[in-house]
Parts: structure tokens; C-alpha cells; sequence
């Protein structure tokens, strides 16, 4: 197989956690050596769908998912499993920003294939981390927000470009820095170290995400600023969170103009 999109799929499909970091560093390598590369003549992508994924965790609504205090290892491995299933929707959604979208430059593939190597990383450390807390990917309950932004942005690179990496990824750039605050109060060396690397590659995952917005806004000849607020009425009713981590947005590409159109924005 040369197809990088098709090994994108194959890369979505799997189930196993376990299986789907192999294939995802396995794909990463093989594009790097140049024996993968995206190509017209492949079979065009298929509807988007449920990615694959274990049976557990159980995927709730948002609100119903539990929060527990830092002050036990209960708590704490609660919050890293949290974290550790938003990297792994995050394996997917890379891998589907690959498979879904054609026509790009090379760069753009390369770029994604990039975060979703990361990613696999980053699921790896935290998946070690809940181990030594005494638990596993999928003892506690989750919520699909990521993977259903996915699903209502599939029709649409410049509306995936523009609302998973700069929204609700680039949400992690805001919370992170709290988190690894309140970690400290509990003396979790451990699990901030692994933050800590976490927080500075997002902030290059969230610049691929700016980076390839305006790369579609000037291919369809709109103007970005405009575009970005117009799909956030139109996806999120135009409410974004905040407060905003405004330094690590800053340096994955948002602008001050941006930043103030989001917190004008800010629930």
C-alpha cells in the first residue's frame, strides 16, 4: 500500500488502542521515508462514522461526566484518563483531517500525519500514568464532544480547520496551564512533567490548524477573521470559553485582532 490516505483509514478503523499507536507510528514512518504520499486515484473518502475504538470507555453526555477533586489518586487518575481520551479522539481526528481531505500540498498531510504521531505519543504517557495509578484506559466514562465536531464538520475543510484545531483543541492551551497549577498543590511530579510536554506540542498542533484556515479562507477568497467568527455563529452559536491562555494562542497563530473578537465572544 502507497496510498497515505488509505492507510489514514486503516489507522481510524482500529480498534485496539494499542493497535491503532502501532499502525499510527508505523504510517508516520512509512510517509516519512517517503512510501506513502496522498494521490486523486484512490477510492474517494467515505461517509464519516464512529472511528475505531474500545468498548469502554462508555461515552456519556459532557454534563454527566463526573468531576472529582485532585486531592486523591482517584481523582487524579480520573483527570488523566480525561486527557488521555481526548488525545486518543485526537489520534482519529488527525488521521481523518489525512483521510477526508483532498487536493492539499504535501505539507498539509505531512502536517497532520505529524500531530497524529504526537498524539499516539502523548495517549502512550498517559495510558502509563493511569498504570501506575492503579487504573486503565476506559474505567471511567467519557464524552464524544470532539469526534461529533468531527461528524458536523466532515462536509467541510475549512469549517475542520477552523473549529476542532482552533477551538476545541486549542481549548487544552487554555486549561493546561490550571491543571498543571493544581497538580502542583498536590505534588504530582509525574503527571505535570507529562502536561508539560503536552502543552508545548499542542501549541504546534493548534498553529498546523491556523496555518491550513487561512490556506483555505485564501483559497475560497474569503477574509479570515470574518470566516472564523461566521462558522463560530453558525457551529457553536457563537459562544466560545474562556478564559483564554493568551500567549500560547498567540504563538500558534491567532492574532490580537482574534483574540479580542474571542473574548468578546467568551461564555
Amino acid at each position: 500500500m502507497n496510498d497515505l490516505h488509505q492507510a489514514a483509514r486503516r489507522c481510524i478503523d482500529a480498534s485496539d488502542p494499542q493497535e491503532k499507536l502501532r499502525l499510527t507510528h508505523e504510517t508516520w514512518r512509512a510517509l516519512t521515508a517517503g512510501e506513502l504520499r496522498p494521490g486523486p486515484l484512490g477510492p474517494p473518502p467515505g461517509a464519516i462514522g464512529a472511528p475505531g475504538r474500545p468498548s469502554r470507555p462508555r461515552l456519556v453526555e459532557a454534563r454527566q461526566v463526573p468531576q472529582r477533586g485532585l486531592g486523591t489518586p482517584e481523582g487524579r487518575a480520573a483527570l488523566v484518563h480525561a486527557i488521555a481520551h481526548i488525545e486518543f479522539n485526537a489520534i482519529n481526528l488527525a488521521w481523518d483531517a489525512v483521510y477526508r481531505f483532498r487536493g492539499f500540498p504535501a505539507d498539509y498531510y505531512r502536517d497532520w500525519a505529524s500531530c497524529a504521531h504526537d498524539e499516539a505519543r502523548h495517549f502512550a504517557m498517559l495510558d502509563a500514568r493511569l498504570s501506575e495509578l492503579g487504573h486503565a484506559y476506559g474505567d471511567f466514562d467519557a464524552h464524544n464532544g470532539l469526534w461529533e465536531m468531527a461528524e458536523k464538520t466532515s462536509h467541510s475543510d475549512l469549517a475542520r480547520m477552523a473549529l476542532v484545531p482552533r477551538v476545541l483543541e486549542a481549548r487544552g492551551l487554555d486549561v493546561t496551564p490550571g491543571m498543571i497549577e493544581r497538580l502542583h498543590g498536590v505534588g504530582d511530579r509525574r503527571t505535570i512533567e507529562i502536561l508539560q510536554v503536552i502543552l508545548r506540542e499542542e501549541v504546534a498542533h493548534v498553529a498546523a490548524g491556523t496555518r491550513w484556515f487561512r490556506w483555505c479562507c485564501e483559497r475560497d477568497g474569503v477574509e479570515p477573521r470574518a470566516t472564523f467568527v461566521q462558522l463560530l455563529r453558525e457551529f457553536m452559536g457563537g459562544n466560545v470559553r474562556g478564559p483564554f491562555n493568551r500567549s500560547a494562542r498567540l504563538a500558534a497563530g491567532f492574532d490580537a485582532e482574534e483574540m479580542d473578537q474571542l473574548a468578546a465572544l467568551a461564555v
